[in-house]
């Protein structure tokens, strides 16, 4: 393992283990986004509810910015690099979550800093839809932006108020060169993540409530080596406690019974003893799978073609219309 990835991987333990503990804690809770608003630029480094005593070990990227007087922002997919990404945001405001069914999103590069001025020649705009997780106490705005180049970068949105006027509200990031996990156009690792054969009990497999066998019957590299189209959820069920992740490993459970029969469903959980855990944290451990997918958020759903290939990259909770439409366009190509 290279310095980089040794480093970015004890990152991620750090931030998986504070996860568990607000799990723990929050425990009940309803569910709504926290996102805090000021009268001024705010700053929001995502660190995924680690708690404040783990901050200092925790070096999260990308970092971003939010800027607005009056709405509230939550980036939902920080992972960024160059090319067309899925881009995720919540927007909320001191009335509550924000659902309009459509937002405008406008992405703009600033190549010489955020003090001076962006470059007109490299902008994207696109419609954001919304979509309402289950239970509705959360939902996000999605839609596909290109980031032309890597560098510092913008998405800004004017949102309607009761009074007839706008609110306008940025976010600032940066975009890498290439994204940290593995992305659309990349092939998929070969990962022999466990199954209910090799791991002799489900219980073993995921922290969750539901244990839907059919999510275990093959490995990723099995799945991958079955000439069918391959869905993959990487998620710890029971410990989503922020406003960007959702019942991932239930909507892929009701995905598969409709899909099942044309294409693959794989659940990895993000610990490797969920069965030991049992609120002792000191005996969590990280699945290695994680490095070799290069993911450092909790939740992930990533869809791989026939070929081997990652067709669509989901960071954080992908809600179910969202799969349904990439999974037919799967389906309708072969």
């Amino acid at each position: 393992m290279s310095a980089s990835n040794a480093s970015h991987f004890r990152w991620l333990t750090l931030v998986l283990s504070g996860l568990a503990v607000v799990a723990i804690v929050a425990c009940g809770s309803s569910g709504n986004p926290e996102v805090t608003s000021s009268d001024s630029t705010q700053t929001s480094v995502q660190e995924s509810g680690l708690p404040s005593e783990l901050s200092s070990f925790a070096e999260p990227e990308p970092s971003w910015t939010v800027i607005s007087e009056e709405i509230n922002l939550e980036l939902a997919t920080p992972d960024l690099g160059v090319g067309v990404q899925r881009f995720g945001v919540v927007l909320s405001d001191d009335f509550g979550l924000i659902k309009f069914p459509i937002v405008k999103l406008t992405a703009n590069h600033f190549p010489d800093g955020y003090d001076a001025e962006p470059n007109a020649e490299i902008e994207s705009s696109a419609l954001a839809r919304f979509f309402l997780f289950p239970f509705g106490t959360r939902g996000i705005h999605t839609t596909d932006l290109e980031f032309g180049r890597s560098g510092l970068w913008s998405v800004s949105a004017e949102i309607p108020r009761a009074d007839g006027s706008a609110a306008h509200v940025e976010v600032r990031f940066p975009v890498a060169e290439k994204a940290h996990s593995v992305t659309v156009g990349q092939p998929a690792p070969a990962s022999e993540s466990r199954t209910i054969a090799s791991s002799g009990n489900i219980a073993t497999l995921t922290t969750g409530s539901l244990r839907d066998p059919d999510l275990y019957q093959h490995s990723i590299a099995e799945a991958l080596e079955r000439d069918r189209p391959l869905l993959i959820v990487f998620a710890s069920p029971a410990f989503c406690t922020n406003a960007v992740c959702g019942p991932q490993v239930e909507i892929a459970s009701e995905l598969q019974d409709d899909y099942g029969d044309k294409i693959d469903f794989v659940h990895v959980d993000l610990y490797a003893n969920p069965h030991e855990i049992q609120g002792d944290l000191s005996k969590a451990r990280l699945t290695p799978i994680l490095e070799e997918w290069g993911l450092s958020s909790q939740e992930w759903t990533f869809i791989v073609g026939t070929d081997g290939i990652v067709t669509h990259r989901f960071e954080n909770f992908a809600p179910k219309p969202e799969l349904i439409d990439a999974l037919d366009q799967i389906v309708a190509n072969g």
